[in-house]
């Protein structure tokens, strides 16, 4: 007998002892009657007496059958403590075998029929209560092995009943090519950082005051963002060469934003302290410098929307990975081209305005639209927010790589917004939410004009390229907010993670963005056939 660390009594094999009784010590103290007037109400009192009357039906058999006696008795015993977590471990590995559970059994019978094969209560893997406490990466494999199946067939059937649909016009039309006055404009528009930049160089250096400095950066952020919306409408571009356009100056427009508010928080907080604190309390700020043009450069080009003066930065640039990311981002570019011209647009050329036609033919078509339309916004995801955003930090050394969480397992539509763009919502929660809680709004006021500041810049960045005002976009980001608190309510209705999950994609990938396409189309089409 030997005794672990944790006080259990463990058996062991021990071939040249043959006779048991004498080399256990606790042999006799099993064997001892119980003090008189005593009772053994322990759980452990029913092994005891196994391992008693086991041993005690050993004399005159053979020593292997004592042994297995008394493992069958231990493992009665472990079936006792097993509500307690009490396990009984191996210490001889050659002679003993870990079942992993805690339990072990004698080398010389764990092959043997008598061996138990049942000894733990356990559900099976796909139950409610371990479904998640389970590994499903084949079940993964499997769904993507069936949907590339379904999918390659389905495109081989277009493929013979269509042919190839897909035309070179897609990415590179004649009109795009003559948006001179759009890509001037995008090059153009660089100087805005760069007045930018001399605006807070003054301020740090006193030239200039601080209602001068709201003022100035104020016109300037409204003359950019006014400049190519003007330049699109004005020229009538392309609906591509557009939205490229005002994508670039939405961006643009953040980061001055946040340029001049961190640079006025800034000299706020260095007012606020004595020279002795600053050095303390702003440690990673030259107060002194102020801003630098290097600076200002590398967070215009930077993956972020969010100003600081320092980074978090990798120490070198892994080139083979580069241009890893740089295949995958064009295999991925082209995919969603080929989905949009031989499946979304074949389907919403056949279909009727969904407001206009019949009820159950729009039905018809939104459901038919909702897969194409549900590829393409994941692969623009995928293309966008980790390909090209990875390839410009790892060329950058750009550290901090968070661009997304995991948003597809949101619970909720707030959850979702939280989750899904991590440069806006960093930036919307540093610049509006916060300003605004800190003025004394509440809380439901500041997400209000969070949601108001997405919807303006989603309609601005669809509404022009498209030169239509329907507020489509608009009005799809502002009823996200009856959404959020639908999903939270039955969300804590319900208790079940699934639930507002699935009603999430419902009303966000099957019925949301089928809906806009066609409203969008629809909407471009007709003015079109209006202007010629």
């Amino acid at each position: 007998m030997a005794t672990s660390s944790d006080g259990h009594i463990q058996t062991l094999v021990r071939p040249s002892e043959p006779d048991l009784s004498s080399s256990d010590p606790l042999f006799h103290r099993r064997s001892s009657p119980s003090p008189p007037g005593t009772t053994d109400a322990s759980p452990r009192s029913s092994s005891h007496r196994a391992d008693e009357s086991a041993e005690q039906s050993d004399s005159g058999t053979s020593p292997d059958s004592a042994v297995f006696r008394r493992a069958i008795a231990g493992r009665n015993r472990e079936g006792s403590e097993e509500g307690r977590g009490n396990l009984v471990a191996p210490r001889d590995k050659e002679n003993t075998e870990d079942q992993g559970s805690g339990s072990w059994i004698p080398a010389k019978y764990k092959y043997r029929a008598s061996a138990p094969a049942h000894r733990w209560i356990k559900e099976s893997p796909l139950s409610s209560d371990a479904i998640f406490k389970q590994s499903h990466a084949g079940l993964l494999n499997l769904c993507i092995v069936v949907l590339i199946a379904v999918n390659g067939r389905l495109i081989i059937e277009n493929l013979m009943k269509y042919g190839l649909l897909i035309r070179a016009g897609f990415w590179f039309s004649s009109k795009s090519l003559r948006d001179w006055p759009v890509l001037m404009c995008c090059l153009t528009l660089p100087i805005f950082p760069l007045v930018a930049f001399l605006i807070e160089k003054l301020a740090w250096l006193k030239f200039i005051s601080e209602p001068v400095v709201i003022s100035l950066h104020l016109m300037l952020t409204t003359a950019e963002i006014v400049y190519p919306v003007y330049v699109i409408l004005r020229c009538d571009s392309a609906v591509l060469s557009g939205f490229t356009l005002m994508f670039f100056a939405s961006i643009v427009w953040l980061k001055l934003v946040s340029f001049a508010h961190t640079n006025y928080d800034l000299r706020t907080l260095f007012k606020s302290f004595d020279k002795e604190d600053t050095s303390t309390n702003l440690s990673s700020f030259d107060a002194e410098e102020g801003v630098s043009f290097k600076q200002s450069v590398y967070f215009m080009l930077a993956p972020t929307l969010c100003y600081q003066q320092k980074y978090p930065r990798t120490k070198c640039i892994r080139k083979g990975w580069v241009i890893c990311q740089f295949i995958k981002l064009v295999i991925c570019t082209g995919l969603m081209g080929f989905i949009i011209e031989q499946y979304i647009n074949p389907i919403v050329k056949n279909s009727q305005h969904p407001l206009k036609g019949n009820l159950l033919y729009a039905i018809e078509r939104i459901l038919k639209l909702s897969v194409p339309t549900l590829y393409v916004w994941l692969c623009m995801f995928y293309c966008f927010f980790h390909l090209w955003l990875n390839i410009l930090a790892e060329l950058l050394c750009f550290g901090d790589r968070e661009f997304y969480k995991d948003w597809w397992n949101a619970k909720t539509v707030e959850e979702y917004w939280r989750m899904w763009n991590m440069p806006v919502h960093k930036w919307m929660i540093r610049h509006i939410y916060f300003p605004c809680v800190q003025k004394g709004l509440p809380k439901g006021i500041a997400m209000l004009i969070s949601f108001l500041v997405s919807a303006i810049f989603h309609e601005i960045c669809v509404a022009v390229p498209c030169h239509i005002f329907k507020f489509w976009a608009f009005l799809g980001i502002l009823f996200q907010i009856p959404l959020v608190f639908l999903t939270k309510y039955l969300q804590n209705k319900f208790r079940n993670t699934m639930v507002g999950n699935m009603i999430f994609w419902i009303f966000f990938s099957i019925l949301g963005q089928p809906m806009c396409v066609l409203l969008y189309y629809h909407d471009v089409m007709n003015r079109k056939i209006r202007t010629d």
